[in-house]
């Protein structure tokens, strides 16, 4: 799918906007804080159905009452998003939605500033990324990942009360187990996937033979649903005095090894760049060969952390997909 164009109103700090989309390349320029990464968001909430950074009440224009997205493919779909304050509904054929259906969710690959920082981040920054392109790959995943958060949530809750019983607590250990253990299985799969092209990938940037791969680390490897639950059931006690589930796929962590050694700390500014970039790569790779569509690639001013090679590696390597990029600065 190639987006011909998007108008935004009351979105952010936009009264109204209008991008028409190049086929191949969109650039857009405007200094800091001037609403680049808005339209970057918008896009993504047409093709996703959800923000990448806010809710929509964060979203709407100060001063508004409501919010309003138009996007049109080149097929001639168009999709329309409005948000009142209380509602958002996705319009779609004369249908409205309060969700965007599957068939118009196209894949996506985000590039944000942050992302530079993933090896440095905190497990739960990590996590939150790595759920995300994971959900980018398989739609099951990303199911499986909101029941087991609403079921974490409700657990949670109740282990607020000091008076509670180990009973009360038995559904949630039980839809915690189910699809913690399909969501931890999910993850060991995926990240294999990503380690079988990481280093050759990065060569092809570095031009160089260094070694890189990603630990997934994680209590629940290679548990059945029987001893996830047991697990959950034996941390009663402590969860009780915590207020919180202390057993988990939600604990999971990613690490990051550069050369055999851990890369926050042993790997270079321009080191850790170029993984990023392969990383990056890597998705946009393995979304086509599992869903057979070219992701929409959405860059939000990445240009200002990348030296002119890598910038000419960031092309080359997207040059067969829509590519929509924001800069505070025209891009030689």
């Amino acid at each position: 799918m190639i987006i011909k164009s998007i108008k935004l109103i009351n979105f952010r700090n936009h009264t109204e906007y209008y991008l028409e989309c190049d086929d191949n390349t969109s650039l857009i320029l405007g200094e800091n804080g001037s609403g680049k990464t808005s339209v970057l968001e918008a896009i993504y909430i047409s093709t996703r159905g959800k923000s990448f950074r806010a809710t929509d009440s964060e979203i709407i224009k100060t001063g508004t009452e409501f919010y309003r997205i138009e996007l049109e493919y080149h097929n001639g779909e168009k999709i329309f998003i409005t948000y009142d304050g209380k509602n958002k509904n996705f319009q779609t054929l004369d249908k409205k939605n309060k969700r965007l259906p599957k068939k118009y969710k196209y894949p996506v690959v985000l590039f944000l500033p942050s992302d530079l920082n993933l090896i440095s981040h905190s497990p739960g920054r990590r996590r939150d990324y790595f759920n995300r392109v994971f959900s980018e790959f398989d739609e099951n995943y990303n199911q499986n990942l909101l029941k087991y958060e609403k079921s974490l949530k409700q657990r949670n809750e109740l282990l607020k009360n000091d008076n509670l019983a180990p009973e009360a607590l038995f559904s949630w250990n039980l839809m915690l187990a189910k699809y913690g253990t399909k969501i931890c299985e999910d993850r060991q799969k995926f990240i294999q996937e990503i380690n079988s092209k990481l280093t050759t990938t990065y060569r092809s940037i570095a031009e160089n033979d260094d070694e890189v791969n990603i630990d997934y680390r994680t209590e629940a490897k290679g548990l059945l649903e029987t001893k996830y639950l047991q697990n959950l059931e034996m941390n009663f006690k402590k969860d009780l005095y915590l207020g919180h589930t202390s057993f988990g796929v939600h604990r999971d962590d990613y690490i990051f090894n550069f050369n055999y050694k851990i890369a926050d700390g042993s790997a270079s500014r321009g080191e850790t760049r170029s993984i990023i970039l392969a990383l990056k790569f890597i998705e946009a790779n393995l979304i086509y060969e599992k869903q057979h569509k070219k992701p929409i690639i959405l860059l939000d001013d990445v240009f200002s952390e990348l030296d002119p090679i890598r910038r000419k590696c960031l092309i080359k390597n997207f040059h067969d997909h829509q590519v929509i990029i924001t800069s505070v600065e025209a891009i030689a």
